[in-house]
């Protein structure tokens, strides 16, 4: 799969779209979901173009990768869901329900969030 550079993702990063900052680094972005899913719902996305979980930890630089993962545990801490919990989603690909098809990280919490999946 190609990187769209058109995607929703990309165009908040270029700042043709706004969102809700809760927190940016060099090599990170982190914003409120726009349909939520839990009292807190934010999203981290790398400042890279990388489609996919598997595209962003095999190409990307370490130190790209440390600074996404660091900003992930930044916008747990500054939320206050470290103590509580909280649930860290990746989707990739189809079957994994990746609807953005630029890399992104879910944060979520602020209550009991239940079991992963759902048995069927």
């Amino acid at each position: 799969m190609t990187y769209d550079s058109n995607n929703i993702f990309a165009k908040i990063l270029r700042g043709e779209i706004p969102c809700d900052r809760v927190a940016e680094n060099d090599h990170a972005l982190a914003f409120k979901d726009i349909n939520p899913q839990a009292p807190v719902h934010v999203l981290v996305i790398p400042r890279g173009a990388y489609v996919s979980s598997d595209d962003f930890y095999s190409t990307a630089e370490a130190s790209e990768i440390a600074g996404f993962h660091a900003l992930v545990a930044q916008v747990a801490r500054d939320l206050g869901l470290v103590g509580p919990g909280y649930r860290l989603i990746a989707n990739h690909g189809t079957d994994g329900g990746q609807e953005v098809p630029h890399f992104h990280m879910h944060v979520l919490g602020g209550r009991p969030l239940g079991p992963m999946l759902a048995r069927r």
